[in-house]
């Protein structure tokens, strides 16, 4: 239904992850990071306006995984953009709100 979309698991599992590596990397992700991954995992609902906003958040990161600094995919010292990029859903996130964002339309 549009206006109401709902998370994958695959989705959940990636945003506890970036929180856990967050945690204990003390980097990676704003607040507005954090409160996203913790709607991932408390598994929504979230709305048009939370798929827009996750569909820019993507495009504009896409960049981040180009970094020098750390390790893309690396859980052992992972850049502070996996991580970010972890608490949005991951790739599966990416993936899905490009299908839920195609739905809403303009």
């Amino acid at each position: 239904m549009v206006g109401e979309h709902k998370p994958t698991q695959k989705m959940a599992a990636n945003a506890k992850k970036g929180l856990e590596l967050r945690e204990k990397f003390d980097r990676g992700g704003t607040d507005v990071g954090v409160a996203r991954a913790k709607q991932i995992v408390d598994g929504g609902p979230m709305s048009d306006d939370d798929v827009k906003s996750m569909h820019s958040y993507f495009a504009r990161h896409d960049v981040d995984k180009d970094t020098k600094a750390h390790e893309w995919g690396n859980d052992d010292d992972p850049s502070a953009g996996y991580v970010a990029w972890l608490l949005w859903g991951g790739d599966e996130g990416r993936d899905w709100a490009d299908r839920q964002r195609a739905k809403i339309g303009e």
